[in-house]
């Protein structure tokens, strides 16, 4: 079993930025490829980044790509997505995600562990 737990959500201008943190407990944390998703009100769940269980690749939706960086530390169990550039269109919850698999997914099913999301509100 893995726990996840989310921080660094805000309130912050367009163009500001913002960092989240992940941090997880349980099973062994560098075995799990981490994603972040985000779900905007009246919107589907939508990928954002992933991170595989080393660090060494990532992978990012087009829509965050140039803005968006996403980290790990395996030596505190933390994943992290360091948000510049933010715009309105940015506003949602965001949720860290892990899965088992090396590569990781860009859909929710294939992810089987989920935080409790953190809001992040971009003002215009």
């Amino acid at each position: 079993q893995v726990q996840l737990v989310e921080s660094g959500g805000g309130l912050v201008q367009a163009g500001g930025s913002l960092k989240l943190s992940c941090a997880a407990s349980g099973r062994t944390f560098s075995s799990y490829a981490k994603g972040w998703f985000r779900r905007a009100p009246g919107k589907e769940r939508e990928f954002v980044a992933a991170i595989s269980p080393s660090g060494s690749n990532t992978y990012y939706a087009d829509s965050v790509k140039g803005r968006f960086t996403i980290s790990r530390n395996n030596a505190v169990n933390t994943v992290y997505l360091q948000m510049n550039g933010l715009k309105p269109e940015d506003t949602a919850v965001y949720y860290c995600a892990a899965t088992g698999e090396v590569t990781p997914g860009t859909r929710p099913y294939e992810y089987d562990y989920w935080g409790q999301g953190t809001q992040v509100t971009v003002s215009s």
